[in-house]
């Protein structure tokens, strides 16, 4: 007994020691390994595999997105439970928002971070994580009390090995809840006292991971590069390529990314990856116009393809880089036969699309019009998909100039596209057809009416003679169309055989099987099968009266011809040609205007909104060969000069000639002749001597002189800084030398050429002033009147009392009205609000 006694009490002891809480220097470096991963540790992985798994269960690919991750929440590259935490931490971090690539950063709660001693440490070791915490913070709480638990820390040297795995975790916790600063701060710990352990090169991975979050892109890639200078097992090489190739991309070095792509498709043996790998070098290689090697990437990722919805988006891919060349009858039958086997025959619109855009690569328009209507009428598996397939119809219709056609599918597209950043670029697209429509169809019916009131008596009899027979054979087919569907289903016609749904039946709907079971609105199922056979009988009509006889809901036809001003309302007059002879109007002039001023506007929009210079061009041509009035002709000429001198000068060319022969005196012909230039330097010493020169020589009234060296010093440095300045004073000794005409000119050119600067703002309120009706009282040196008859009808300009000190910027006229000076050169009072040239010091 007394021995029994003895031994409980040793225990005690023995039990009480264990429990008193020792330092890290002090802890068994024997026992932590093993109770580290059983208690605390096993429950971090736990919390961060959980977290996993939840998004695992959420995860779907976009393949409307650029470029799609390459890690996803299975078969990843590493083989141990922690590389597999690592490779499902990539994945989270895109899921959550944290890859910039696709949805952009997203700010994470801020964490406890470290106490004195050892780094990533809470301030109170045995806190727990907070309640309603996340599974992250869970983990992330869990492991940090593993760390303060059971570190063993002898000569500044971890010797539990298990801590390793619990930093580790620390530090993805911490990533994926975008933390990159405190994960980092947990990886230095590993760096600094577990320097010999063999895991290092996964801990610089995430730490080149976190730089990467963080857009420090240079310090991820050097960290990356070193780590492929080293030798490295196996799984973390795999790991690395994947990385390392996702940060080059993020940081847009898609060259560098394609390379690393490729390493990481040959180290990487798990088709999943190796597929995934194969689509996202693809969609870079189609980024960087590579088709033909990006076609091969995509059918190396169907290939390896274990996904239903990856196959099917791999060959959609693989259609989209077909580049017309090859064959494509083969390629086309592929794509039918397999549209039509087992599970595929579900996805038939997809592979109508991808046929469609196949179809265009092969310059055949129709047949792919015909493959995305198709692909319109089967089952929709794909919302963004389907309102791809409005786009491309939509798109067909706009290259044959049927803006209504495409406006209407392209709002189609709208309606049902889920893609944020593809519906953003066609709204845009559809609001610029919608004011090319009104200008576009404005322009038809205007040249229409204009055309006819050229013709002659004869002419106009004759043509809508021929209109009229067309119109009553369309009227005798439609009634012939009418009558024959009454036939055919008893509708009206006094047919009660049994083919007649009115046949031994009282009610006015047709019951089908269900007139009993109450009222025939409240099934849902019955009033479905009855719009449908309406439909069938009748097809779309408005809610009118006598809707029996009129016609269907309007068509894409009657919006054009409502836009043509072609009224579809049939008129008691409409087989007379008087009926359309006397609607002619007499005066064709203000049509001819608004014609010539929607053209105008048409050729400029194709321009800004869809950058088609050659369709611009062709417009704006096709006005001037019109001859409109001078004020339109002037702009159509400046528009075809300004948009291909650069690039097309042969377009530009009989522009800058009519503009020159016909218009010498514009500022159009002035701006032909020196174009714009919107690159400047910093102004040379040279260019500022010559300014203080012209400057002085034109104080000294010796005006051509003045204007020799500036226009020398316009030829010599076309790209100088001080140019609108060499130009304003141009037009001042102008203006002196040659009168208010010319300066008037000049001005103009300068406020065309360079309308933002301080010297074009300067010269459009000299304008205002030099074009306006105000008179003056001219007055000499001393201030006297100055009799009518002496004065010289040279303009002469004002020099300020508060002229900038500074040489050589563009801000040297002051925009506040200077005083009235006391020097001012016999002549005209010019107003304190005008521009001078500024007086060099």
């Amino acid at each position: 007994m007394k021995k029994k006694i003895l031994f409980l009490l040793t225990a005690c002891i023995v039990v009480s020691c264990g429990m008193k809480v020792k330092k890290p220097e002090q802890r068994s470096k024997f026992l932590k390994g093993f109770s580290t991963y059983y208690n605390t540790l096993f429950n971090a992985k736990d919390a961060l595999n959980t977290e996993f798994q939840t998004r695992d269960k959420a995860h779907k690919d976009n393949f409307y997105a650029p470029y799609i991750p390459i890690l996803t929440y299975e078969d990843q590259p590493l083989g141990s439970d922690l590389g597999q935490s690592a490779a499902f931490a990539e994945n989270s971090m895109k899921m959550g928002g944290i890859n910039g690539r696709e949805e952009g950063n997203k700010t994470a709660p801020n964490q406890p971070q470290g106490m004195s001693g050892i780094p990533g440490n809470p301030q109170d070791p045995n806190q727990a994580a907070p309640k309603g915490a996340s599974a992250l913070e869970i983990s992330e709480a869990k492991a940090l009390k593993a760390i303060n638990k059971y570190s063993v820390i002898k000569n500044g040297e971890e010797k539990n090995k298990a801590i390793f795995d619990a930093y580790m975790i620390l530090a993805q916790s911490r990533l994926y809840q975008n933390k990159p600063l405190e994960a980092l701060d947990a990886l230095n710990y590993v760096f600094s006292n577990m320097k010999g352990d063999k895991r290092l090169p996964l801990a610089y991975i995430y730490q080149g991971a976190a730089y990467s979050q963080m857009k420090n892109y240079n310090k991820a890639h050097e960290i990356f590069a070193r780590l492929k200078d080293e030798k490295i097992s196996k799984d973390y090489k795999k790991l690395l390529t994947i990385y390392h190739s996702e940060s080059l991309l993020d940081a847009g070095r898609k060259e560098e990314a394609v390379k690393e792509l490729d390493l990481a498709y040959e180290v990487n043996t798990n088709r999943k990856l190796k597929s995934r790998i194969a689509y996202l070098r693809g969609q870079v290689l189609e980024n960087l116009g590579q088709n033909e090697k990006a076609r091969e990437s995509f059918l190396a990722a169907y290939k390896y393809a274990n996904d239903f919805e990856f196959e099917v988006k791999s060959q959609i891919a693989i259609a989209k880089t077909f580049n017309g060349k090859g064959d494509y009858s083969g390629a086309r039958k592929y794509l039918e036969d397999i549209s039509k086997k087992g599970t595929y025959g579900s996805r038939k619109n997809e592979f109508y699309y991808a046929l469609g855009l196949m179809a265009n690569k092969a310059g055949k328009t129709d047949e792919a019009q015909q493959f995305f209507r198709k692909s319109l009428k089967e089952k929709v598996s794909d919302q963004q998909l389907r309102g791809l397939t409005y786009y491309e119809i939509g798109k067909g219709y706009l290259d044959k100039n049927d803006y209504i056609g495409a406006g209407i599918y392209y709002d189609s597209a709208l309606a049902v596209m889920t893609y944020p950043p593809s519906k953003i670029l066609l709204q845009d697209q559809a609001s610029y057809i919608k004011k090319i429509s009104k200008n576009y169809y404005l322009i038809k019916k205007n040249d229409s009416i204009i055309a006819l009131a050229k013709m002659s008596p004869e002419q106009k009899t004759d043509f809508f003679t021929k209109y009229i027979a067309k119109i009553k054979a369309k009227e005798e087919k439609e009634e012939l169309e009418r009558r024959r569907a009454e036939r055919s289903k008893g509708f009206d016609t006094g047919d009660y055989s049994s083919t007649s749904i009115f046949a031994n039946s009282s009610n006015s709907f047709e019951d089908f099987g269900v007139a009993t079971k109450g009222f025939y609105f409240a099934n849902t199922g019955t009033v479905s099968k009855g719009t449908s056979a309406f439909r069938q009988t009748w097809g779309d009509r408005a809610l009118s009266d006598n809707w029996r006889y009129s016609k269907k809901m309007a068509t894409l036809e009657d919006m054009k011809n409502e836009a043509l001003g072609t009224t579809s309302i049939p008129n008691p007059r409409r087989f007379e040609t008087a009926y359309y002879i006397e609607q002619i109007p007499s005066d064709i002039s203000q049509l001819k205007k608004d014609r010539d001023t929607a053209s105008l506007g048409l050729g400029v929009m194709y321009q800004n909104y869809f950058t088609n210079t050659p369709l611009a061009t062709k417009t704006l041509y096709d006005l001037v060969d019109v001859k409109p009035e001078e004020k339109v002709m002037l702009q159509a000429l400046y528009e075809i000069f300004a948009m291909n001198y650069e690039k097309n000068p042969q377009a530009a060319e009989r522009a800058k000639q009519i503009l020159l022969t016909d218009y010498p005196y514009t500022s159009y012909a002035e701006f032909v002749r020196n174009p714009k230039s919107n690159t400047f330097v910093k102004s040379s010493e040279d260019v500022e001597n010559k300014y203080k020169e012209a400057y002085a020589l034109y104080e000294a009234e010796k005006f051509a002189e003045s204007k020799a060296i500036l226009d020398q010093a316009i030829q010599q440095y076309p790209k100088d800084a001080l140019i609108p300045k060499l130009y304003l004073l141009n037009a001042f000794n102008s203006g002196k030398a040659n009168g208010k005409e010319v300066m008037i000119l000049q001005l103009e050119q300068i406020a065309l050429n360079y309308t933002k600067t301080p010297e074009g703002i300067k010269a459009k309120e000299m304008l205002n002033y030099l074009k306006s009706d105000i008179k003056f009282q001219p007055t000499d040196n001393k201030g006297n009147s100055v009799p009518q008859n002496k004065i010289n009808n040279n303009v002469v300009p004002q020099q300020p009392n508060n002229a900038p000190q500074q040489m050589g910027t563009l801000n040297e006229s002051s925009n506040k009205p200077p005083k009235k000076p006391n020097n001012n050169p016999p002549g005209m009072q010019v107003p304190n609000t005008n521009p001078v040239p500024a007086k060099p010091q």
